[in-house]
């Protein structure tokens, strides 16, 4: 049996050969860098985490905590890394991003039946098995092939935030915590602000210039969940307050009382060295984000190690092209996986790698697709990515893509459970119906 070529050695591209290793299936892992790098990606290292170092909560009674939970009932690589490296970050799993790649790199590079090849693949393959994960910062020959074949790509801009060493952080201004004390007292710094002080901010990013290069347009065009700060503060004065600059769960120390606003500084190394600015994703130029963030009283002398970036991410219809099983509809044997195929979020890019892998391997072993029911996370989201829709947008684990439970319940928290609960249930069965070790 020949090898399964494996385009990208993103997270979606690790799961999908951890899969094929699993069912003894062998494959090659085609990885540009360090070649060739795209815009946003720095490190030599596969599975490179680009926009933060966080992978969302691990609470079972949340969206996120659910797909973990299922994704580690297939034996997920990612998800195994990502424990093995994690640093403080409340009900959050986040990780070193330089550790948590260099295991993923390290688990391939040592999986016998995965051969990790550094070369450029500039056009799909006519024949054979071949699952693309190259991500949406594919470089220009690969994504024109792509476009090629699926009748063009879509797009929408994504952004990642700067971080600052912790050693310039103005503790003086600044105090450790999370969010209603849960988590670790060290895990977040939070940076608080009163009223005049979030107005100066607030001012000051309304008239900050964005990167020429950058531009983009601040009503559309943004994925949701990595809006970056500017386009937030553009929706109204008080909106960040609302989202990542809000106060609520925290009492600062100083007064007693709860901030007016407050940025959170989460750490991004095991070392707690570095911390990352929360849901602070920007286009700025990097001389506005120095002026503009250093007005933060915490920040007023804070080292910026990195500065935010944005760049373009491309994806297909993947509806009018694939299958649940993440198959292309007209040519048997492609499979495409990763945030190209409208999956958003480093564990569900993960996790789409997985069902690409899985599936790939159970054609080439002559069985049926495993198919998960629409209750679990996995199954919602490959719905997705293959029932028709009239305006498709890529879409992140939530619970609002499941089916309602029989029974109402009021109580969210409780709800939420209770979904979770179900789904992880039912794609315990699903892999047993498929036999799936």
């Amino acid at each position: 049996m020949s090898r399964v070529l494996v385009i990208g050695g993103g997270l979606a591209g690790a799961e999908a050969a951890w899969q094929l290793a699993k069912a003894g299936i062998r494959s090659t892992v085609a990885e540009m860098k360090p070649l060739r790098f795209s815009p946003a990606h720095k490190s030599p290292t596969l599975a490179e985490l680009v926009c933060s170092n966080s992978l969302k909560s691990a609470n079972r009674d949340t969206a996120s905590g659910m797909l973990k939970a299922e994704m580690a009932l297939m034996g997920s690589v990612c998800l195994e890394c990502a424990k093995q490296s994690a640093v403080p970050a409340g009900g959050a799993l986040a990780v070193d991003r330089s550790e948590f790649s260099l295991l993923v790199t390290e688990k391939l590079d040592n999986e016998p039946l995965i051969a990790v090849e550094r070369r450029e693949v500039t056009a799909i393959p006519g024949q054979g098995t071949v699952i693309v994960a190259a991500g949406p910062l594919a470089s220009d020959a690969l994504a024109g092939s792509i476009a090629s074949l699926c009748g063009g790509l879509l797009s929408f801009f994504d952004a990642a935030a700067p971080i600052v060493t912790a050693a310039s952080v103005d503790m003086s201004r600044a105090f450790p915590g999370s969010r209603y004390g849960k988590g670790g007292a060290e895990d977040y710094i939070n940076c608080p602000m009163d009223a005049a002080e979030y107005e100066r901010f607030y001012e000051a990013l309304s008239d900050a210039e964005a990167a020429p290069s950058h531009s983009f347009d601040k009503r559309k065009g943004v994925y949701e969940a990595c809006m970056p700060i500017e386009a937030l503060a553009s929706r109204g004065r008080d909106t960040m307050r609302f989202g990542p600059l809000r106060p609520v769960g925290l009492k600062d120390p100083a007064t007693g009382k709860r901030p007016w606003a407050a940025l959170q500084l989460r750490r991004e190394n095991a070392a707690g060295t570095l911390y990352g600015l929360v849901g602070f994703q920007t286009g700025l130029k990097f001389g506005e984000q120095k002026r503009v963030f250093s007005l933060i009283p915490a920040l007023r002398n804070a080292d910026f190690v990195r500065y935010g970036v944005m760049h373009r991410n491309t994806f297909i219809n993947a509806p009018a092209l694939l299958n649940a099983d993440f198959g292309f509809k007209t040519r048997e044997g492609l499979y495409f996986a990763g945030q190209m195929t409208g999956v958003e979020g480093y564990m569900e890019s993960a996790a789409s790698g997985m069902l690409a892998g899985a599936n790939a391997a159970r054609r080439l072993k002559g069985l049926a697709p495993l198919a998960f029911p629409p209750e679990t996370m996995l199954g919602a989201l490959a719905a997705h990515i293959s029932e028709p829709t009239a305006d498709y947008q890529p879409m992140g684990a939530n619970f609002g893509i499941l089916p309602p439970l029989a029974d109402r319940i009021r109580d969210k928290k409780a709800r939420y459970e209770a979904l979770a609960d179900r789904g992880i249930r039912k794609a315990e069965e699903a892999l047993r119906d498929a036999d799936y070790r």
